[in-house]
């Protein structure tokens, strides 16, 4: 299917694996999506940034470069910036069209529902768009797809009034009359309000004055304020809502001079916000932020699991929001249609944007036609071909990855692509069609999908990656174990006692080598500290902390996708513990806080000592409630008179024996454990983990998880 990108500041069409319906998503083959200039001309000038004007320009990420760096050079450093940033947009977050497929948990919708659709990120410019049920609404009679299409935009608009809770027969002001600001005005004069409104082009003033406006000007032309006191005989508008979208803050100081004492102003445009208090302290001003489309916006419950909130609660949700505003089309109460400025096909799509750009005369809206009335019975293709295949040469490992997200790109793929006397990136899988394509790009796959059975189907598949999520790694596992793949994991293997009892039972009838990404053991510190304590004859005693750092409780790590931090990361440092001991596991104590707020969890604050049959004893404290300031991991190891101590795997100091010990850019394995997963699978060497030992690291994460449960 087509999709438009935004690149390095430049408008793309590309094909794309067409998405898969989740179950909670309606798969919808669009007619007509809106272009919002103020929205997406931002985005073209924002990939037209150098990656360092980007990142300097966001404090947060800077500070996050700068931490990154310390540890990992320069090098490392730019190549994960790059993988999360990559140059590349997918616009679009308004559209209409039909249904053909629905998710599993929909039951309300249907194939064939004319329906409209938001969400950035989801309601893409695109042939077909996968959309989560809270972010789709059906469309009324009266209503046609064209005007639906402005669903979005036109929710944005009365989230702002919602916020501005204007009354009958206040004076309302807009404060910039682009295409926000003209469906703003229409609505406040349904809701009974005398309008004012203020723009820097004639045209948009005159337009919003044929829409129903009562007065409008040029702000640059007229005094402002005196137009104001006029209009409200003298008082200061009720309220002001701004809509306009410029850096500067004297917008955001003109809406606070031409209110009324104790009125509101409310910001529904991106404004600058630097700005005075003292119209504040002397007006008693109530300045609201108006957040998109309406409560549920940004709640990964509300919009991606489809948890709606109780009606009587929360009334206007956004997806009520959407359904209103479709309502007052299909009544005949906004028009939308006198707001399009012109219409281009999809293929179309940089000559749409091109005239957006025009300084002269901006078009308002533009509407991207995928004349779908002129196709018949779409395929839905799953599967793009970037390049021809060709014969691997020296027996190359033909390997899919499946899950393309930061950590795939930032650090496996990098490093798959270094070893290409090993392997051959051949597939790039994920449910974002546009993800997976930018991804097969960068790494110069043979193709993208967004359907991972289409490379279980594939011969020439040599070997499985899966990063994706945690809660789907064992049912990849099996279904690629079942199509006779080898098959490397990252970890957990599985979240609970049933999935990896599913996997061991599929792993005993394959002839396939399964590996899970414990890399701290392949690090060059953990490989040097086990040459020099290898040959003991006592067990070893090992202090293993983990800094872990602060992470919100409604985060995916913490839900039933993740699993949580003990199955989700503590099970690398379990791992360790095989790695050094091997032996198996006698008895485990295991110790909690005991939280006095909600906002701290005993599942990321705890302590573990396990004890083996070998007699050594490792025990493990983890913590969420640290400073980053500290080293994330540090590990002593004692052992017959020597004590080794890895901080960080940045470095190694040895006691107790003549030896120098490592230090280094930090290195926790992720390199050298793809070398000796190739060389097992090209030369039949000894497979890198045994697999008992995945298994019982596995099962002592669900042990100490269960410990703490019960405690």
């Amino acid at each position: 299917m087509k999709q438009v990108f935004i690149k390095k500041g430049k408008v793309l069409v590309e094909e794309v694996p067409s998405p898969l319906v989740e179950e909670n998503t309606v798969l919808v083959e669009v007619a007509y999506s809106v272009i919002s200039p103020g929205t997406e001309l931002s985005g073209v000038e924002r990939t037209g940034e150098s990656l360092i004007s980007k990142t300097l320009n966001n404090p947060k990420k800077v500070k996050k470069m700068f931490d990154f760096l310390k540890g990992n050079g320069v090098k490392k450093t730019i190549d994960i910036i790059k993988s999360k940033t990559g140059g590349i947009l997918t616009p679009g977050y308004s559209c209409a069209g039909y249904v053909i497929q629905v998710g599993k948990n929909v039951s309300d919708i249907k194939n064939g529902d004319c329906v409209a659709c938001g969400g950035a990120g989801r309601a893409f410019h695109a042939e077909i768009v996968s959309v989560p049920r809270n972010l789709v609404v059906k469309i009324p009679e009266g209503c046609d797809l064209k005007q639906a299409a402005s669903v979005t935009i036109g929710s944005i608009a009365m989230q702002g009034l919602r916020r501005c809770n204007p009354q009958l027969g206040e004076f309302i002001a807009v404060v910039g009359l682009g295409l926000l600001g003209q469906i703003t005005t229409q609505l406040l004069r349904i809701n009974g309000c005398r309008t004012i409104g203020f723009d820097v082009k004639q045209e948009r003033v005159k337009k919003a004055m044929e829409l129903g406006m009562d007065k409008g000007f040029v702000v640059r032309r007229v005094n402002v304020q005196e137009e104001v006191k006029n209009f409200t005989e003298g008082h200061g508008v009720d309220a002001t809502i701004i809509t306009a979208s410029s850096k500067s803050s004297e917008i955001t100081q003109m809406a606070l001079e031409i209110t009324r004492k104790k009125g509101r102003v409310v910001v529904v445009g991106d404004v600058g916000m630097d700005i005075k208090r003292e119209p504040f302290y002397r007006k008693e001003l109530d300045f609201l932020i108006s957040c998109s489309y309406g409560p549920g916006r940004y709640d990964e419950n509300y919009e991606e699991k489809g948890i709606n909130y109780p009606y009587p609660y929360v009334r206007w949700t956004e997806n009520h929001n959407m359904k209103e505003y479709l309502n007052l089309i299909a009544d005949k109460k906004v028009d939308f249609t006198s707001l399009v400025e012109g219409e281009y096909k999809v293929s179309q799509a940089p000559d749409a944007y091109k005239e957006l750009q025009n300084k002269e005369r901006k078009p308002l809206s533009i509407l991207i036609d995928y004349e779908i009335d002129k196709k018949e019975n779409r395929k839905l293709d799953m599967k793009i071909n970037l390049k021809k295949r060709v014969p691997s040469r020296n027996n190359k490992i033909k390997i899919a990855v499946i899950g393309a997200g930061s950590f795939a790109t930032g650090f496996h793929l990098p490093n798959l692509k270094k070893l290409s006397n090993l392997y051959s990136i051949t597939a790039i899988v994920d449910v974002n069609g546009a993800l997976a394509r930018k991804v097969a790009d960068k790494f110069d796959a043979e193709y993208c999908t967004t359907d991972y059975k289409k490379v279980l189907e594939d011969y020439a598949i040599g070997c499985i990656f899966i990063t994706t999520r945690h809660n789907l790694h064992s049912q990849i596992v099996i279904d690629s174990l079942k199509a006779g793949k080898n098959v490397f994991v990252e970890k957990p293997l599985a979240l609970n006692e049933k999935e990896l009892d599913n996997v061991i039972k599929t792993y005993k009838k394959s002839d396939s080598v399964l590996m899970v990404g414990f890399n701290r053991r392949f690090s060059p510190a953990a490989d040097m500290a086990f040459d020099i304590i290898g040959e003991r004859k006592t067990p070893v005693v090992i202090v293993y902390r983990v800094n872990a750092g602060y992470i919100p409780l409604d985060h995916w790590v913490h839900t039933k996708e993740g699993g949580g931090r003990i199955i989700g990361e503590a099970c690398h440092m379990l791992d360790f513990f095989r790695f050094f001991t091997k032996s198996e596991v006698e008895s485990v104590d295991v110790s909690s806080i005991s939280p006095k707020t909600d906002h701290i969890s005993p599942f990321d604050n705890f302590s573990t000592t396990v004890k083996y049959l070998d007699g050594s004893m490792c025990s493990l404290i983890y913590t969420a409630v640290g400073s980053k300031d500290m080293s994330k991991e540090y590990i002593e190891i004692y052992s017959e008179n020597k004590v080794l101590v890895i901080d960080d795997f940045k470095r190694l100091d040895i006691y107790g024996k003549n030896i120098r010990g490592w230090q280094g850019k930090q290195d926790k394995g992720h390199f050298k454990e793809l070398i000796d997963l190739g060389l097992s699978l090209k030369e039949g060497r000894r497979i890198p983990i045994p697999f008992n030992e995945i298994v019982e690291t596995t099962k002592l994460s669900f042990l100490i998880d269960k410990g703490i449960r019960s405690s």
